[in-house]
């Protein structure tokens, strides 16, 4: 595809620090990838660290987070995000969008070096010919990986199955029934030839492995099991793949901690619940440019949902502990107030959110005015409100009167007054480990865990009309939630509780900011209706063909031989 062109380059620099690589690679850069490339040991070790370095393309940047977790029902856009037309679906949401385009491009990319690798692999020498089928097992993961990203945001798209050389300017749009089944078959061969599980055997973090294929093969079946792509048994695999996998989980070295909060907690990301992640780099060479810092593979995640509280927050500045405030989202009101609400025994909002900010900037100290608000001693008049290390802003999460509000010695914001500068901190990505504030993340970027498993086995249970089922998985992860400090039994829905929505809305309470929403929505058909009921931004704008990221405008430009390649080759662009 033409969309392959000046790739090359990319794939030997990514290839010197890919993320599954221990030690530095020496290459002789090249601008062109030959086929022989593939053919020596060397070229077949940096062309699969490459596939894993592109996994940073995604997993991390601002790009797959805007077209994942915006445009959904979590969260709309925060202050200074608003040039975002995806979240909006607007009249500037159009095939030029960019952070869609570098999602195609990457995929497109890093699949063809796959597509080298399981071309020429079989034939090198040199290579111990166990590590050699690992290692071509990993590539069909991986290629599996990056078609399942395209499949999911744009439907029918061209299958490349072997290596190109050259560019071509000819391209067609491939039935998804193709696409599935050719993801399908990479996962079954993936799952024959990986080390079983991330805790065993020396795994190196960010390595695929079994366990990672299977979760992700039981979500690619239940996701075509709702599209027109839909085999009869399609639920029944993928419930047979997650139960399996929940099943044999223990044996394997992994299972569900106690604490949710645990999973994503900074310097932790190996725990036994984490399937697979992708790795960040602290190389400044191989990451995006320290001035824009959002660019290129950097892992920005940490500053997306960031508050404006440097700002908006008397007695506070800026610093890494609590982050630099990019605030591109933040949370709906249905989110923290509907799907949140139960929070005596559901620990996970807590744990999900930073509600509380402690005064760092003794300048900034407010005083009581003269007169006092009502309540308040008149003899606090014209005094600090507050110390360094004191409250400074707390989000209660419930109503209070403005006389209260005015009482209170710090910034006390019920829900009410949440606005998209200074709302609840979505924080499983913080980290505090970065040299300087602007900063981006080294953190490894988790990306599958075994509790979705549980979610994908509960979807797939209760969509064959296995209610039953459905509730063990769901409960389980439920009494998970009331650790250390709530009631487990009170935790546990009934038959009657269950539905799809619900589904979704656990998934939201266990899997928030994970960078899986919009999928979620999609594959269950619930996009618009949620968007409307849900998210301010985007009600108005979104239509049915919104189900469907648009093609890249520079892809349809670039197919000048044969048919046109563009949106209007799906039926849902007509």
């Amino acid at each position: 595809m033409k969309t392959l062109k000046k790739i090359y380059m990319l794939i030997l620099m990514a290839a010197i620090m890919g993320p599954a690589c221990n030690k530095q690679l020496n290459e002789n850069p090249q601008s062109v990838v030959t086929p022989d490339f593939f053919k020596t040991a060397q070229g077949f070790q940096s062309g699969l660290d490459a596939a894993y370095a592109g996994m940073r393309n995604n997993w991390g940047t601002e790009n797959l987070f805007t077209i994942t977790c915006l445009g959904a029902d979590e969260f709309i856009t925060g202050n200074d995000g608003q040039g975002n037309n995806v979240n909006f679906y607007s009249s500037g949401y159009m095939p030029s969008e960019g952070k869609t385009t570098a999602i195609w491009n990457n995929a497109y990319t890093f699949i063809n070096t796959c597509n080298g690798l399981i071309d020429y692999g079989p034939g090198i020498t040199g290579i111990d010919s166990a590590k050699k089928l690992t290692m071509l097992a990993e590539a069909k993961f991986l290629r599996a990986n990056y078609y399942f990203i395209l499949v999911q945001f744009w439907g029918n798209v061209t299958l490349n199955k072997h290596f190109q050389s050259l560019p071509t300017t000819a391209a067609q749009r491939d039935p998804r029934s193709d696409v599935y089944d050719f993801i399908i078959q990479d996962l079954q061969d993936a799952i024959a030839g990986l080390p079983p599980s991330p805790t065993q055997g020396g795994v190196l973090p960010g390595k695929a492995t079994a366990a990672a294929a299977t979760h992700i093969l039981a979500k690619v079946y239940l996701t075509r099991a709702s599209s027109p792509a839909a085999h009869p048994d399609d639920y029944q695999n993928a419930y047979t793949l997650a139960s399996g996998l929940i099943t044999n989980s223990a044996s394997l070295g992994l299972g569900l901690l106690q604490d949710f909060g645990s999973v994503f907690q900074e310097g932790n990301e190996t725990n036994k619940e984490v399937l697979w992640t992708v790795q960040h780099t602290s190389n400044i060479a191989y990451n995006g440019s320290a001035a824009q810092n959002s660019s290129g593979p950097d892992n920005v995640l940490v500053h997306m949902w960031v508050p404006k509280y440097e700002t908006e927050v008397p007695g506070m500045q800026r610093d890494i502990v609590d982050g630099r405030p990019y605030i591109r989202a933040v949370p709906t009101r249905w989110l923290t107030d509907t799907v949140f609400k139960e929070r005596t025994n559901d620990t996970r909002y807590s744990k999900t959110f930073q509600t509380v900010w402690y005064a760092n900037n003794a300048a900034g100290i407010p005083k009581w005015p003269n007169p006092v608000p009502a309540g308040v001693d008149p003899s606090l008049a014209g005094k600090p409100k507050f110390t360094l290390g004191d409250t400074a802003c707390y989000m209660l999460g419930a109503d209070v009167s403005d006389a209260t509000i005015k009482a209170t010695r710090y910034l006390l914001i019920p829900p009410r007054k949440y606005n998209i500068k200074l709302s609840p901190y979505m924080r499983k990505y913080v980290d505090t480990r970065r040299p300087d504030m602007n900063s981006p993340s080294i953190r490894p970027v988790i990306v599958w865990t075994l509790s979705e498993t549980y979610l994908i086995a509960a979807e797939a249970a209760y969509m064959m009309n296995q209610p039953t089922v459905a509730l063990g998985y769901i409960n389980t992860i439920r009494e998970r939630a009331a650790y250390p400090t709530g009631n487990a039994t009170a935790m546990d829905v009934t038959e009657a509780d269950l539905s799809l929505d619900f589904i979704l809305d656990e998934r939201s309470r266990e899997l928030c900011g994970q960078m899986v929403r919009w999928w979620d929505l999609v594959r269950t058909h619930q996009l618009l209706s949620r968007v409307i009921a849900h998210n301010s931004d985007g009600r108005a704008n979104i239509i049915p063909k919104d189900t469907l990221r648009p093609i890249p405008q520079t892809q349809m430009n670039a197919v000048t031989s044969g048919p046109a390649y563009g949106p209007m080759a799906d039926p849902l662009w007509n």
